[in-house]
């Protein structure tokens, strides 16, 4: 009977660690998806789909020679910047043209980020990742940052990301992976669909520059994207138990600036 009873226990055992190893698994999935209660709730969106964590067991290939795009700042030349070097705040947004939430992130905050840009509150570095080309399949993402790395070469960056983001895809729709789709999108900057433009982006002279940038991104341990730092500290989607809102952007961004000059003032960005 003694020999029973501890076969049953060690059966329920058994039992209740492959459960725990169950449990744990759904958990490290549900964290893996930025898509929470509380990101909804902060950008008021009914519902967001699609999985836009990162899958840091991934490799980032290799896409030949990197060439950084034309202006590009910081470590490796990773970042494109918007808005005065000498303004008191860095902002860093972490983003992928595919990443639905990335989308809904700049619709809420956008116009938010480029006043603060105008009035020299802050500079923004842009910097790009690929994740969900890895998790879904497709290459729209490295189609998409290597056309804004294009548009970063004559200067219009800014305005052509923008028009990228509202005409984004569905998630599963890798559209963006035609160099035509990014070439005709390319008509809504003015002056930017150009020869020189078109040839950059059919040759994908910067595909090695954003799997470098995307690389960066695995390593840096971010969850998923966007994700979003002011002066090198996280924001979004929280920062600390706080998430991120309009009024909590430009409170943080003047708790930040406090006693310091604005920097020079920079052109708005041009829309589409």
């Amino acid at each position: 009977m003694n020999e029973k009873n501890e076969q049953g226990k060690r059966a329920a055992r058994d039992r209740l660690v492959r459960q725990r190893e169950r449990q744990k698994a759904r958990e490290r999935r549900r964290r893996m998806l930025i898509v929470g209660s509380g990101l909804v709730a902060v950008l008021g969106l009914a519902a967001v789909v699609g999985v836009i964590a990162a899958n840091t067991g991934g490799k980032s290939k290799t896409a030949g020679p990197v060439a950084a795009p034309s202006g590009a700042t910081g470590k490796d030349s990773l970042a494109i910047q918007i808005g005065a070097d000498n303004a008191p705040s860095t902002l860093t947004i972490w983003e992928d043209f595919r990443c639905p939430v990335c989308a809904q992130f700049e619709k809420a905050f956008r116009d938010t980020i480029h006043q603060l840009e105008r009035t020299g509150q802050i500079k923004t570095e842009y910097r790009l990742a690929t994740i969900i080309d890895t998790n879904l399949g497709g290459s729209g993402s490295l189609r998409a940052a290597n056309a804004a790395a294009c548009a970063q070469d004559v200067g219009k960056f800014s305005a052509y990301h923008d028009v990228l983001y509202r005409n984004q895809p569905p998630e599963t729709d890798d559209a963006f992976g035609d160099n035509a789709k990014l070439t005709e999108l390319s008509g809504k900057v003015p002056g930017l669909d150009t020869a020189a433009f078109r040839g950059c982006v059919e040759d994908g002279k910067h595909d090695g520059w954003v799997e470098k940038s995307n690389a960066a991104f695995l390593k840096g341990g971010f969850e998923g994207t966007p994700s979003v730092l002011l002066n090198g500290e996280l924001i979004f989607p929280k920062k600390g138990n706080e998430p991120l809102n309009v009024a909590k952007l430009k409170k943080w961004v003047a708790e930040a600036n406090k006693g310091k000059k604005p920097g020079t003032v920079t052109p708005a960005p041009s829309g589409s």
